[in-house]
């Protein structure tokens, strides 16, 4: 039986949980830094794991926030686990997902589509044909892309929002919950409102 460790131990990773016992996995350790967290669901959580347990299964990173979970991944030297694609969700059989990217229920994911390392692609989120998602993307619940839109290494795209064709969003920007993003936007920037505008650079 396949298996592999978790490292984060909040909400999120419940979800992840969830998704790897969906799919058949054995989940071999749970790490969290937290120590007043001392379990996820029904598994316990390691603190403070050694050099051993890291490296024993592959880590699939549990971490909501992109910075948190991309300086977990340079820092632990670690075997990555393979994307995890929840068994409701559809993906095109052309489209291409890295590994440690983590796919919810409800997500479509269209043709010729590309998805970095680390993602996270959330319940219900649709992302259309010849998209390109840079590595630690998180693309929130109910959020749109549509064909040929492309998202740098550590965006967030907020819950619901829509994203036209076209279009181009640059590194470590936040979109904003139910924004409407009708131009390009440039790195580091924060975006709210429809018509999407910029609030913070």
């Amino acid at each position: 039986m396949k298996a592999f460790s978790i490292y984060g131990a909040s909400g999120h990773g419940k979800v992840i949980l969830e998704i790897a016992q969906a799919l058949g996995y054995t989940i071999a350790y749970v790490f969290d830094d937290n120590e007043n967290i001392t379990n996820l669901l029904t598994h316990k959580v390691t603190h403070k794991p050694n050099e051993i347990k890291l490296r024993e299964f592959p880590v699939v990173f549990a971490i909501g926030n992109n910075n948190i979970r991309q300086k977990l991944t340079q820092t632990l030297n670690v075997k990555v686990a393979p994307p995890l694609i929840h068994p409701k969700a559809i993906v095109s059989q052309s489209a291409g997902i890295g590994e440690g990217t983590v796919v919810m229920p409800g997500v479509v994911i269209h043709a010729d589509t590309r998805i970095g390392s680390h993602c996270i692609i959330n319940t219900g989120a649709i992302i259309e044909h010849d998209c390109i998602l840079n590595d630690f993307v998180h693309i929130s619940p109910n959020a749109a892309l549509a064909g040929d839109v492309t998202v740098d290494e550590g965006t967030h795209i907020g819950i619901g929002a829509c994203v036209i064709p076209g279009i181009k969003i640059g590194n470590r920007c936040t979109i904003g919950a139910g924004a409407v993003i009708i131009k390009d936007i440039p790195d580091g920037v924060t975006v709210v409102g429809n018509p999407g505008r910029e609030v913070k650079w």
